[in-house]
């Protein structure tokens, strides 16, 4: 049963509450991505351009690692490559297009409260009741998602790529916008793909989905994971496709832990 207190609105008054919705989110995205661009050397030295420098942190813990293990070879001395601009607005659309990015990064969390305002109130009780909290819990795991991209995934592909060498003769000046392009896509990408637990848990909290069912595809889950892993991984190496494949199939182990408690809890009488 929908909300009784919720007036009723006419299409026309939908499409102007989700105007101003929008406005506003656009907004928030605008005003982080001025801030982003105003402040280039921290966004750039300090953000973008830092896995491309031995000191990151991920490389110094990759060190601090290979020595309590015993492989040296785990530590990073220096990046095998230089970044070159090879346009002439290269730089230039490079600094508007992460500041926005950067923005939308930042603004994720009010942007998608933003959206869930304007749907939320067209839901039924049940419906809104089964997705309280989701706000929360998708900021949480896209904001997880992106640090596991730009700390983990990101890092370790570009090391890969700028040490692969097919003859020695042959040096490494990667292309400005190519190397902005891989580590935005990683980074996007990982956000987007965290969202799997919370996709499980309300799909099965309205019984689309059982647990039993997500068991019984396990095996067509890994060979699903894998193949998204092999198409957002810039490398090749088995290494760097696992990384990616792991903590996806972490996730949908967590989803299928999700959808048992739903299903125990609903077995209860419980919301």
């Amino acid at each position: 049963m929908k909300n009784i207190e919720e007036k009723e609105m006419s299409f026309l008054d939908h499409l102007e509450e989700l105007r101003w919705h929008l406005i506003r989110s656009l907004a928030a995205v605008i005003v982080f991505a001025v801030l982003a661009f105003l402040n280039k050397e921290i966004l750039f030295h300090d953000i973008i351009l830092a896995p491309t420098r031995a000191d990151f942190w991920t490389y110094i813990k990759f060190c601090e690692l290979g020595k309590l293990t015993g492989f040296p070879e785990l530590c990073v001395e220096k990046m095998n490559f230089i970044i070159q601009n090879r346009t002439v607005m290269g730089q230039f659309t490079t600094h508007i297009t992460i500041s926005f990015v950067a923005g939308l990064v930042i603004a994720f969390p009010y942007v998608f409260w933003e959206i869930w305002r304007f749907i939320k109130p067209g839901l039924y009780d049940l419906e809104a009741s089964v997705t309280s909290g989701a706000v929360f819990w998708v900021s949480v795991l896209f904001l997880t998602g992106t640090a596991f991209g730009y700390f983990i995934l990101a890092p370790i592909s570009l090391n890969f790529l700028a040490n692969y060498v097919i003859d020695p003769t042959i040096e490494n000046q990667f292309d400005l916008l190519s190397y902005i392009s891989m580590i935005t896509t990683l980074v996007l990408a990982c956000g987007l793909m965290f969202q799997l637990p919370m996709v499980i848990y309300v799909l099965a909290k309205f019984s689309i989905i059982k647990a039993s069912g997500l068991k019984a595809l396990r095996r067509h889950s890994i060979v699903v994971i894998l193949l998204i892993s092999a198409i957002i991984t810039p490398t090749s190496d088995p290494f760097t496709l696992l990384l990616v494949a792991l903590p996806l199939y972490i996730l949908y182990e967590t989803g299928i832990l999700l959808a048992s408690r739903v299903e125990v809890r609903q077995a209860k009488g419980q919301a």
